[in-house]
């Protein structure tokens, strides 16, 4: 498997990234450089490849956890697909707070950013990275090139599979792309290897691309819950589809909530279920075997031992640890001292700290409500979510407390259940009788019991945003729910929010992400949004 990885990674030499100066491979030495047609000589290859590609969301470099990054000048920690894309949903809203003060950070909380923002760059370069690896595979697994290395018929028909899977996960980055900077460069397998300045697509066109993508993939992937764990199925491009709907009306001006309610329709039907099990269960190290995997549509593994990095669960699992909590009981050597909440997202709770709601993952003891402060941990309550230890209290993997076994719940029953009910009260159809019993299915597995159920007068809308962020917060969904309630920007306030300590209103175009300045500056086909 070793000279596997070295062969598929020389591959990636043949890959010339065309967005800008930073977007380049960590490149091998002269002598390692091998032709395409010699690294797929193993079979094993094609998988191997595959692999990369879905280790593109947990992984940051070649060996972990530092010293070999898939993108020169940038730490591997740092420049964490998951971790910056954490920062981006999360940061920026009132779910979440960091205490560091590395570069220009701060302005994400504070919605203060500019152009040259690194954390915004890293990511937007993160993202044409992942899909740079997408159109790669897709242009060394065409039948011609397949035929030309005598791949028998069985190995052909499991590459048409890979290929599906690889278009999900394309598809997925450039939905991110879409989400956060509306008109990204556009490169797919199509396009020539070398140097050259890719056009701008737009947002609404991005998104019909993306949807036929989607829609042309769907019946070739493995049927729901038949793939191999934390491998994208049928459901996984169903949600996916299901999220674009979702948004429809904020990145073409157009609603779909009809196709929402169907395609939540098709994943509630395939067989998933909400494990009735402690809400905290479905983030701990073992939540791959505990009972919460019968809820995941689509997860991004790790392993404390196999996927050591910086970023993803061992970033957010650290980070919010600090002040007076005790590391050994999220299974950890040490807190970060770095993340907490807003007032705002406490209040949401009923009685708050003492909130009979289990969801309520609140660490109070030495920590400020109130957020007089940005820097010191102890301004603001620890969130308690995220925890490297099993059900028994064991911790993970790695002796060494460093790196997680805490799998990423990208996408989950329970969102399905609250975007079914959602497309209901938007009048995409529906029927609002079994949103509600969707919903209280959701509030007593929080509760324990029916005393936190609702009934459908309580439904509503207002209801709706504040309900995703007790149930999902912290699961990278929270400022695109919030652009499309319109309540990211200049309408919703929060503690720091335009860095002031009592939290202003921000300028609507923030709405969006800025196009790096650095990439604005060398393609020239480029425009920046509005606003920059």
């Amino acid at each position: 498997m070793k000279r596997t990885f070295k062969t598929v990674f020389a591959v990636l030499l043949l890959v010339c990234f065309t967005q800008s100066c930073e977007d380049r491979l960590d490149l091998l030495p002269e002598d390692e450089r091998i032709t395409a047609d010699q690294a797929f000589e193993d079979p094993e290859a094609y998988k191997e490849f595959l692999a990369k590609i879905y280790a593109g969301i947990s992984l940051s470099g070649q060996q972990g956890p530092a010293g070999s990054p898939d993108l020169a000048g940038l730490d591997e920690g740092f420049s964490n697909y998951l971790r910056l894309y954490w920062k981006m949903q999360q940061l920026t809203t009132d779910e979440a707070i960091i205490g560091w003060n590395d570069g220009t950070i701060q302005d994400l909380h504070g919605q203060v950013w500019t152009a040259g923002n690194e954390f915004i760059r890293t990511m937007y370069t993160r993202l044409m990275y992942q899909v740079s690896l997408t159109n790669e595979f897709l242009r060394q697994t065409t039948d011609d090139k397949l035929s030309s290395r005598g791949v028998d018929a069985d190995l052909r028909a499991e590459i048409q599979v890979f290929r599906a899977e690889t278009r999900f996960m394309r598809a997925l980055s450039y939905w991110h792309l879409m989400d956060l900077f509306a008109n990204p460069p556009f490169v797919t397998e199509n396009d020539a290897v070398g140097a050259f300045l890719p056009q701008q697509i737009q947002r609404a066109d991005l998104f019909n691309y993306i949807e036929s993508e989607l829609l042309d993939i769907v019946d070739e992937m493995a049927a729901p819950r038949q793939n191999e764990y934390g491998r994208a199925d049928r459901a996984a491009a169903w949600m996916l589809l299901g999220k674009l709907y979702l948004n429809a009306e904020v990145y073409t001006n157009t609603p779909r909530y009809n196709d929402v309610i169907t395609y939540t329709e098709n994943i509630i039907n395939a067989g998933y279920t909400i494990p009735q099990i402690p809400y905290f269960h479905l983030f701990l190290a073992d939540n791959d075997s505990n009972g919460a995997q019968e809820e995941v549509i689509f997860t991004i593994p790790f392993d404390g031992l196999r996927t050591q990095a910086f970023g993803g669960m061992t970033f957010l699992t650290h980070a919010p640890v600090g002040g007076s909590m005790n590391p050994a009981e999220f299974g950890i050597n040490g807190g970060w001292f770095g993340i907490r909440t807003t007032p705002t997202f406490v209040e949401q709770f009923p009685n708050e700290e003492n909130s009979a709601d289990g969801r309520a993952l609140l660490y109070t003891d030495g920590q400020n409500k109130d957020i007089e402060e940005v820097g010191p941990f102890n301004q603001g309550y620890a969130v308690a979510k995220y925890r490297n230890v099993d059900v028994n209290g064991v911790p993970g993997s790695d002796a060494s407390g460093d790196h997680t076994d805490i799998d990423f719940p990208m996408f989950r029953l329970a969102d399905v259940y609250l975007m079914y009910a959602e497309a209901v009260l938007r009048g995409g159809g529906g029927s609002a009788s079994t949103a509600v019993s969707y919903i209280n299915e959701l509030r007593q597995r929080a509760y324990g019991d029916t005393s936190g159920n609702i009934t459908q007068g309580d439904l509503t809308l207002d209801f709706i945003i504040d309900e995703r962020s007790r149930e999902l917060y912290w699961e990278c969904h929270r400022r695109t729910d919030l652009v499309r309630f319109g309540q990211f920007s200049d309408q919703g306030v929060w503690q720091w929010k335009g860095g002031v300590q009592q939290g202003v209103t921000t300028e609507a175009f923030r709405d969006l992400m800025p196009i790096p300045e650095t990439d604005l500056s060398l393609n020239t086909n480029l425009e920046q949004n509005p606003g920059y």
